[in-house]
Order: structure tokens, then C-alpha cells, then sequence
């Protein structure tokens, strides 16, 4: 997620003189190819804040837009001085084209040709172009239809509608696409209704996606990291105020304790172990068993990002998991495995005989590359490579979307109405003037979003799956479902009671998914 976003006022529709074709180079500016013109935007001295100005303390700094504005490939504005200092892509975006502005009332048909091709409006406007080509139509009109079509769309300031659209354009090569962007800067803010906030990352994604591909999209994407300190307090807060992650662990740990309940070796692997927060109430849970606690070991699987957010390495984990139990008196070992889970394998898990092994996939498994990305396909190797440990239990926990293999367009309407209902969640209980908010969905959320508009092949980590789609790869691998206690589901019950009445939880076919309002947004089920 970038945190360099700049809204950026147009001059009215009426007086806008637009290139058949935009283009982005290599610096990032929108330019055509006639004279070195560049498309400018008109000067104003309404102030307009960046992002990356913001502060956790909620303050801003001002900028006057220019008449001209550059935009990096991060869509933020840069100086030609400041320039060099961004990633340049690898790739030629390719020369760019002349453009036409009507000047006069000559040769009308012409003119307003030029116009359609330069400005297509939505689906709608297509199929009536079709359709009355079809009845032999004259060909002006359709022109003049398409116009006043479009003109429609902006007006109404629907921002969802405007998104959709925008991106429709993006997905057909329209430079139509040029124009709703224009516009979309003008209504969207990280400060504002749900849907504006969403709306300035979905925005972001989109010019991203229309400036750079491949690596070097990424690359450009990635904003100034806070300090770690500072991130690790975003992530606390995101976890305090939605009941996502605490749905996820409780679910997983529930299983978990279900299926060990008799065992006096227990041997956890985790394949995202993070802070370890999960295994707090666990270890706790297992101290409390009658009989006595089993001996307890951690396998500790991790990642760069992790290691960043925790301020350092797996050791951190490991002693803080250590203390814990030592004061619950439980016995206790942990075992780390810095390494991304596509590079796991059997020799790095260390599993030793006489154990009852437990698995965890919480909320990781979606950013391994599949048969899609890889021939490798790390999705199906690691289930594989589990089943072959013959584990007793299997817990999954995972984002309910469908944004994997789905194409730009419709994984665009998915993104949009998956991370909208999230977002809706958090101003509910996180008010809007909380000084950190931003921080918090920029830092947690946006990156996420930003990735899944922009990115593709295998620098788009952001790969959720619905969990049919995980049914099928568990049970291709030979696992069987296994069922959730229904002590898990109404601790689960309980903990929503301190939230919106708005959650929605619902136990369908052996699983449970968490949802606000009409939208699920987490699914958590188990396997052995």
C-alpha cells in the first residue's frame, strides 16, 4: 500500500481538451506527443494534502496544485528535481500520441468522431452503439448519445459507480479512463465516508496499473515504512476494533484443543506465526486441562514482513511463548523456521515421532503462488506435504474473496465490495477523527488493496480464494473435514456481543464464516 495519494482538482467537463490517447512515462506525466504538450491540469489554490503528509496526530501538510502536475509511479506528485529519486520502471510504456481538442464548429462529424473514440462511456453506451448500427443509425448520433452518456455518470457523484466504470475503461484500454480519474481524485479522501477512504486506494491501484507492470510496479508501490514500533501499533489497534484475526485464532485454537485434549505431546506447526498472539490463550487453555498440561512445541514459521513488524527475529517469539509458559508451568519448546512458506520443507518442520501434530494456516495460505503463478505450485505442495506428516488436525483460516485468478474487471468489483464492507466495519467502532485511523488502514488494508488493482503474475501476492476453492484443494490432497465444536461457536458468539450488531456469524456445511451484514469476510474450518 503506497502512502503518497494527491487529489488533484479539473476544470470543467465542458472546456476539457483531451488526447485521443494518454500515456504515462517514464517520469510518470501524463503527456501527448504534440509539441512536448503536456495534459495540465487548471492552476488552483484550493489545498490538497498528500498521504504521506499525514500524520498519527491527525495533521496535514498543504499544497497548492500546479498548473502542470508530474505524477510519480506511486501517483503522488513530484517535483523534476525529486524525480530521480523514485524507482524508474523496467518496461517502455510505449510513445506517445498526439491529441485533438475541438476548436471549432467545422466539419462537426468529424469532430465528434474524434470525440467517441477519445471518450467511450460505459457497457450500456456499447451495446447501444451496437444495437444501433444494427438498425442503421447514423453514426453522428450514436456520437452525440455517447457524449451526453457519459456526461450522465460524472454528475451524479455515485463514487462507487464512477469506480466501476473507471475501472471498466482500465480494463478496456479506454482513455476514457483518464478523464474518470480526473474526476475520481476530486471525490475521494482518506478522512471521509467509507467509501471515499477505499475509494483513494482503489484509485491509487488504478493509476499504478495504468503506469508501470510487472516488478517494477511493485517496487513503486511499496511506501516509506513506519517504524516498526509504529506498525506493530497499527496491527494491535486493527485487531482490538474488528474481530477478524480473534474470530480466525479462537476458531483455529478451538480445533485445536478439541483434537489434543487426550494427547500429552503436542507439536504445533504454524505457517504465519507473526507475534505469536494466536498461542497466548492456548498455552493457557492447556494449563488449565485436567490431568495436567501436555509438553507443548512451537514451530515458528516466518517471513521478512513479520520479522519487520516484530522489530526482529523469531527469537522474540520464542522467548516471549517461553515465559509464558514457564509461568502456567506448562512444558515447553519452540522451533524457528525464518523462511517464507514456499520455501518450507519437510526437513525444515523437524517433527520427531511419539508427537501429536496440529497444523495452522491462518490467514497465509492465500499468498502462495498456485498452478496460475508457478508450475511449482506451492498452494497444493504445501497441503500435500502436510498430509503426508498425518497431522490430526488442520486448521484454516482465510479471507472469504475471490480474487485469485479472476480477471482485472470482475477482481475489481470483488475487491470493491470486499474491503467496502470492511472498511464500514471499522468506522463503526473506530471513530472517524481517532487520530491514527488513518495510519491504521493504510499500513493494515491498503497495501493489500493496491496490490490486487495493480499487480499481476507473480508480483500480485494478494490471491484470495473462496472457500469452496480451498474445499477442493484440501480434499484433492486427502484430507477430510473436520468438525468445529460447538463450544468454539458460541465463545465465538459471546466475544461478537462486544461489537456491532451489524456481525453476522453463520455455521454452514462444517464451517464458520464472520460477516458484516450481508457480506462474509472470513471463513475458518478444520481437516485431519
Amino acid at each position: 500500500m503506497s502512502n503518497r495519494l494527491f487529489y488533484q482538482p479539473v476544470q470543467a467537463f465542458e472546456s476539457y481538451c483531451l488526447p485521443q490517447f494518454q500515456n504515462l512515462d517514464h517520469q510518470g506525466c501524463y503527456s501527448d506527443g504534440s509539441q512536448g504538450t503536456h495534459l495540465s491540469l487548471q492552476a488552483s489554490h484550493e489545498p490538497y494534502c498528500t498521504l504521506e503528509s499525514s500524520s498519527a496526530g491527525g495533521s496535514y501538510t498543504h499544497y497548492n496544485s500546479p498548473s502542470t502536475v508530474s505524477f510519480s509511479p506511486k501517483g503522488s506528485p513530484i517535483s523534476q528535481q525529486d524525480s530521480q529519486t523514485y524507482p524508474s520502471p523496467d518496461n517502455n510504456y510505449g510513445s506517445p500520441m498526439s491529441g485533438s481538442c475541438i476548436t471549432d464548429n467545422d466539419d462537426l462529424r468529424h469532430k465528434l468522431r474524434e470525440l467517441e473514440n477519445a471518450m467511450l462511456g460505459p457497457d450500456d453506451v456499447l451495446e447501444s452503439y451496437d444495437s444501433k448500427l444494427q438498425d442503421g443509425g447514423n453514426l453522428a448520433s450514436l456520437e452525440i448519445d455517447s457524449w451526453w452518456q457519459l456526461m450522465e455518470i460524472v454528475p451524479k457523484k455515485d463514487l462507487k459507480q464512477v469506480l466501476i466504470t473507471c475501472a471498466k475503461a482500465v480494463s478496456n484500454n479506454d482513455p476514457a479512463a483518464q478523464r474518470l480519474i480526473a474526476e475520481l481524485r476530486q471525490m475521494v479522501s482518506v478522512s471521509g465516508e467509507p467509501i471515499q477512504r477505499l475509494g483513494a486506494y482503489m484509485l491509487e491501484g488504478l493509476i499504478a496499473r495504468l503506469s508501470s507492470s510487472g516488478s517494477s510496479i511493485y517496487k513503486a508501490l511499496r511506501c516509506k515504512e513506519p517504524a516498526s514500533a509504529d506498525l506493530l501499533s497499527y496491527m494491535h489497534i486493527l485487531y482490538e476494533v474488528c474481530p477478524y484475526f480473534k474470530f480466525g485464532y479462537m476458531s483455529a485454537n478451538g480445533a485445536i484443543a478439541e483434537a489434543m485434549k487426550d494427547e500429552n505431546r503436542v507439536h504445533i506447526i504454524d505457517f504465519q506465526i507473526a507475534q505469536g498472539s494466536q498461542w497466548i490463550t492456548l498455552i493457557q487453555a492447556f494449563a488449565a486441562r485436567p490431568g495436567g498440561p501436555p509438553h507443548i512445541r512451537i514451530t515458528g514459521i516466518d517471513d521478512a514482513t513479520s520479522a519487520y513488524a516484530r522489530g526482529g527475529g523469531l527469537n522474540i517469539v520464542g522467548q516471549r511463548l517461553s515465559r509464558l509458559a514457564e509461568s502456567f508451568k506448562v512444558p515447553f519448546e519452540f522451533h524457528a523456521a525464518a523462511m517464507s512458506g514456499c520455501e518450507v520443507s519437510l526437513e525444515d518442520l523437524c517433527v520427531q515421532p511419539g508427537e501429536a501434530l496440529a497444523v495452522n494456516f491462518a490467514f497465509v495460505l492465500h499468498h502462495m503462488p498456485d498452478e496460475s503463478v508457478s508450475v511449482e505450485n506451492h498452494r497444493d505442495r504445501l497441503l500435500r506435504l502436510v498430509k503426508s506428516l498425518s497431522p490430526k488436525v488442520v486448521t484454516l483460516v482465510e479471507q472469504e474473496s475471490n480474487t485469485n485468478t479472476a480477471p482485472f474487471f470482475p477482481r475489481f468489483l470483488e475487491t470493491l465490495s470486499y474491503y467496502n464492507a470492511m472498511f464500514e466495519s471499522i468506522d463503526v467502532t473506530l471513530p472517524r477523527e481517532h487520530k491514527e485511523r488513518i495510519n491504521v488502514e493504510q499500513h493494515c488494508l491498503a497495501r493489500e488493496v493496491v496490490n490486487i488493482i495493480a499487480c499481476e503474475g507473480a508480483e500480485r501476492v494478494e490471491r484470495h480464494e473462496l472457500l469452496g476453492k480451498w474445499r477442493s484443494r484440501f480434499t484433492m490432497a486427502g484430507f477430510t473435514p473436520y468438525p468445529l465444536s460447538s463450544l468454539v461457536n458460541a465463545t465465538i458468539k459471546t466475544l461478537l456481543e462486544n461489537y456491532s450488531d451489524k456481525y453476522r456469524l453463520e455455521e454452514k456445511d462444517g464451517a464458520l464464516y464472520l460477516g458484516w451484514m450481508n457480506r462474509a469476510l472470513v471463513a475458518s474450518c478444520a481437516w485431519k
